[in-house]
């Protein structure tokens, strides 16, 4: 039943019931109120083994494995690579059920782009317009 349609139950009725409702509609964002914040929960992770050694634990064997470790089930953690960078980058995005977590990703992406490419034309503006300046 929940994902067959885009639109928001707000409420389930009976035969015979009925709803008297006066709504008034507000678009807000996230920056505003958290209440307009389309997601529940958000994570990533970028070393599942922990060969990276951003993070120290005290007692290795106690700590969780990732569902993204490539370890085998005796080994605790990855041996220590100081040369390694992170390569791979896994997300985890909830949904309170407004937006669809892969439209989230996506709208975050393009708004990053977005957001990018204005930085990128003001740089040049600023560039542009700093070398016709004449400096005594």
């Amino acid at each position: 039943e929940y994902g067959e349609s885009d639109d928001i139950l707000i409420v389930k009725l009976r035969k015979g019931q009925h709803l008297k409702l006066r709504a008034y509609a507000k678009k807000g964002f996230a920056k505003e109120h958290a209440k307009w914040n389309p997601t529940a929960g958000v994570c990533f992770e970028y070393d599942p083994d922990n060969a990276l050694r951003h993070t120290l634990y005290p007692k290795p064997d106690e700590w969780p494995k990732s569902e993204h470790t490539e370890l085998d089930e005796d080994d605790v953690q990855a041996p220590y690579d100081y040369a390694a960078k992170p390569n791979k980058f896994f997300f985890n995005v909830e949904s309170c059920g407004s937006l669809k977590p892969e439209n989230i990703v996506m709208m975050g992406v393009c708004m990053l782009k977005k957001k990018l490419s204005d930085l990128q034309t003001n740089l040049s503006q600023e560039l542009q317009n700093d070398a016709l300046q004449i400096h005594p």
